[in-house]
């Protein structure tokens, strides 16, 4: 099983920049997709971004795309994304998280950071 810690939620103001990281560690050698994924107060989560561990090939959600970039560092095994033109709808707790390849889901999450986008 592979372990996820994210990290650099904060409060911004709206247009502003944040970028998360995500930590990977345990079994990552069989990993297949990574993904960040967010829930805002009262709704239920949502895909935000995936990409493939091994290719780097990515997919966004229409709210992000053209904002919001994931990449990837393999040699320290974390995922980042980068948020640019944040809008107060963006506001949210994000999840990193991991699926392998022998698996049709994802099934290990980080605990989620809180990010605030201020109007």
């Amino acid at each position: 099983q592979v372990q996820l810690v994210e990290s650099g939620g904060g409060l911004v103001q709206a247009g502003g920049s944040l970028r998360l990281s995500c930590a990977a560690s345990g079994r990552t050698l069989s990993l297949f997709l990574m993904g960040w994924f967010r829930q805002a107060p009262g709704k239920e989560r949502e895909f935000v971004a995936t990409l493939n561990w091994s290719g780097g090939a990515t997919t966004y959600a229409d709210s992000v795309k053209g904002r919001f970039t994931i990449s990837r560092d393999s040699a320290k095994n974390t995922v980042y994304l980068q948020m640019n033109s944040l809008k107060p709808e963006d506001t949210a707790v994000y999840y990193c998280a991991a699926r392998y390849a022998f698996h049709s889901d994802f099934r290990s999450w980080g605990q989620g950071t809180q990010v605030t986008v201020s109007s």
